[in-house]
């Protein structure tokens, strides 16, 4: 039997981890890479960390509700939460996400 990741019910989502999982640098370049890909595979991003930091990073991602991790065979496909994220906080992911692209223009 696969692995069950514990992801928080919509209504456990709170704004406060929502904001400071996407307050990190390496965190957003996640987020954002899976909005633009729609899904990705935890190994697939190359980032400018450790294998062990690059772990915990989606792990605040998944543990604030802003992603959810599917294990498939020996990694994990990641998508994000927009439903949940657009129904509780509207517009915040978009204007994350527009934020991103305004600020890769300057």
């Amino acid at each position: 039997m696969g692995t069950t990741l514990e992801h928080p019910l919509r209504e456990s989502i709170r704004i406060e981890a929502v904001l400071q999982a996407l307050a990190d640098p390496v965190r957003l370049r996640i987020v954002q890479a899976i909005a633009e890909r729609g899904e990705m595979a935890c190994g697939v991003l190359e980032l400018p960390v450790s294998k062990s930091t690059l772990t915990h990073h989606w792990r605040v991602l998944r543990d604030a509700g802003v992603i959810h991790q599917q294990p498939v065979g020996t990694s994990k496909v990641n998508t994000l939460r927009r439903d949940d994220l657009d129904a509780l906080f509207p517009g915040l992911l978009d204007g994350v996400l527009a934020g991103l692209l305004s600020a890769a223009r300057v």
